[in-house]
Order: C-alpha cells, then structure tokens, then sequence
C-alpha cells in the first residue's frame, strides 16, 4: 500500500531538489484531489454493491454448498475489506489525516488484509476450477464443504500474519503542522514488505495461473462439448488477462519507488513522477475488486438466475425477464454437461 506516502503535506523531506531544499509535492496533491478522489468513490460504490450482491446469493439463494461457493465468498469479504477503507483515503488526499492514530493502522492493516485475502482466494479458486477438471476423481474427494472451510480459515490466518506490518509500522504523526498516515519502517522491513507484496500478490497467483489454466484448456480441447468448451476457454483467457493487465503495472511501479536512489541528482523529480504513477497504477489496480463478482461469479448462469430473483424482489416494479431466464435455466439444469464429477468425467460447469 503506498497511497499514502505522496501525501504528506505536500513536502518530503526524504528527498530533495539539486539545490538541497526539500522536495515539493503541492501539484501532485492537487492533481490527485482533482482526479483520484472520483476513481476512490466510484471503486468503492461498485465494489461494495457488487461483492454485497454476491455475498448475499452466495448465503440466501446458492446455501454455500460446494467449494467454489465458499471461496467465492471468501473472495467477496477480502474484497470489501480492500475498498471499505477507500472513502479514508480519498478524504485524506484531499485533507490531511483526522482520523487519529488508531483508525490509520486498523485502515492499513485490514487493506493489506483484504488485499492478501484477494489473492489466496483467486489461487484457490484456480486449483479448484483444475482439480475439477483436469484431475477429476481426486475432485472428488477434496472437493467439500469441510475442507474448503478448513482452508479458508488457514489462508485468513496467513493473510493477517503477511498483513501485520500494517497494523504494526502504519501510523500518524503531525508533520509541518499537517497530521500524516504513513509507514515508519526499521531495518530492512522496507524491502521485505515490497517483495512479499510483489511475490505474493502478483508472482504466485500469476504462475498458479498460467500453470492450471494451461492444463483446463488442454483439457477443455479434448471435450465434445463445444459450444460449452469455446465459452470455458474464452472466460479463462479473460480472467488471465484481466488479473495480468489490473495488477501488473502496479507491482512493477511500487517495485521501483521501493527502491529508487535518494541520493542521486535528479532524486526529487523522479520521486514526484514515480509518486504519481504509483497513485495511478494502484487506482486502476482497485477496479479488479469491482470486476471479481463479474468474472468469478455473476458470468455463471445459474447465479445470473438467482441475482434477477433477488433484484425482481427489492425492484418489483423492474422487469428483469426473469421468466425466460427460469425456462432456460430448467432446461440447462436437467440437459447439463455429461462431464460432471458424478460420471468422473471433466465438470465444465466449474468454469462457467
């Protein structure tokens, strides 16, 4: 998390211009007040309706009763834990930090939380879409309610332990009469946050990615099924290139304001630009949150059933052509893939 560090007050003492005065930032305030405060309010009005919508499918209509169940849920709660505290952050660009000491390390830690929490679900909804295709009789087994509880359970404690340093080295200070929320690291802690976040937020879902859904569309290839087959296949490339084009940018931007020269002549200038592509890069990182219920959950169609029950109740006077829906989804309920784990064949529904 670094939207924090290009807001102190406008000045940096970190670093400094050529002629040894403190580094100015007034103009990267005010383009973020101007710009990232929309993006933070629009990020946190869509991801909190959209993982709501899920959550409440996921426990009133779908009953949690598989594996992809639980950890789509538990996906939906890393992702409003990620942007419940954006509203903290859009007021703070814009404002200096009045939230007292407290409320800033709670914010950071459960940010990192929600953002840990993000990425282990996504890896264990990728095994758990491959193990229910390419390894399916093995599905069978490890595939349960039980297990994936007991799973879930184990990563949120992972998650929480990676997500210390910011409950830990997150806090406020007054600095040049602005209150400021920012991280104070001792040692080497700096370097070790960076390339944990990196390795585990980027490098390890990224490699589990390619890995597993390399092997689901060699499997998918293989099937009879194609309209079924061509949809599975072209929902994995968009989860891959949706994941690559959101989270990548920003890994490799918050890599090199980690570890740019202070001490070099130009340090000032490319610490302000390096400030603003961060800013920039982390608030298009904020829209996968928004785009996870879409890709992972409201793209299959028997949740796209239950959200139009649900919206035709809270909205009765809205027509959500729900009749036709319920027709087609009878049909695709007793006509569904043969390749299903109770033939012990491959469960394509575990991609759509």
């Amino acid at each position: 998390m670094n939207h924090t560090q290009a807001y102190d007050g406008g000045v940096t003492t970190d670093y400094y211009d050529s002629d040894y005065s403190p580094c100015e930032k007034d103009d990267i305030k005010q383009k973020a007040a101007k710009f990232l405060v929309p993006v933070y309010i629009f990020v946190f009005l869509l991801g909190i309706i959209g993982n709501a919508l899920v959550i409440i499918i996921l426990i009133q209509y779908k009953k949690l009763r598989n594996m992809t169940d639980i950890y789509l849920l538990n996906l939906a709660i890393s992702d409003l834990l990620f942007v419940i505290s954006l509203p903290f952050w859009a007021y703070y660009i814009t404002k200096d930090w009045v939230f007292g000491d407290a409320l800033c390390k709670i914010l950071s830690g459960l940010y990192l939380t929600g953002f840990y929490g993000a990425s282990f679900f996504i890896i264990l909804l990728t095994l758990d879409r491959y193990l229910a295709i390419v390894h399916v009789i093995f599905a069978m087994k490890v595939r349960t309610v039980k297990f994936s509880i007991f799973t879930s359970i184990v990563l949120w404690g992972i998650a929480v332990l990676f997500s210390l340093p910011g409950f830990i080295f997150y806090k406020a200070e007054k600095q040049i009469d602005v209150w400021t929320c920012s991280p104070y690291y001792t040692g080497a802690w700096k370097t070790i946050f960076t390339l944990v976040m990196s390795i585990l937020g980027l490098f390890i879902p990224l490699v589990v990615m390619i890995f597993c859904y390399s092997r689901i569309i060699y499997t998918l290839l293989r099937c009879k099924s194609e309209r079924k087959k061509h949809k599975a296949v072209k929902l994995i490339f968009i989860i891959m290139v949706v994941f690559f084009i959101f989270w990548m940018p920003y890994n490799i931007v918050y890599i090199m304001h980690s570890f740019q020269d202070s001490d070099s002549i130009n340090a000032c200038k490319m610490n302000k630009k390096l400030d603003e592509a961060v800013q920039w890069a982390e608030a298009i990182s904020y829209f996968h949150c928004c785009l996870n219920p879409v890709i992972y959950a409201f793209v299959g169609e028997k949740f796209r059933k239950y959200l139009f029950i649900f919206l035709k109740k809270v909205l009765p006077g809205w027509s959500f052509c729900s009749s036709h829906f319920s027709t087609h989804m009878s049909l695709h309920e007793r006509h569904s893939s043969l390749y299903t784990p109770s033939t012990g064949e491959h469960d394509i529904s575990a991609v759509l």
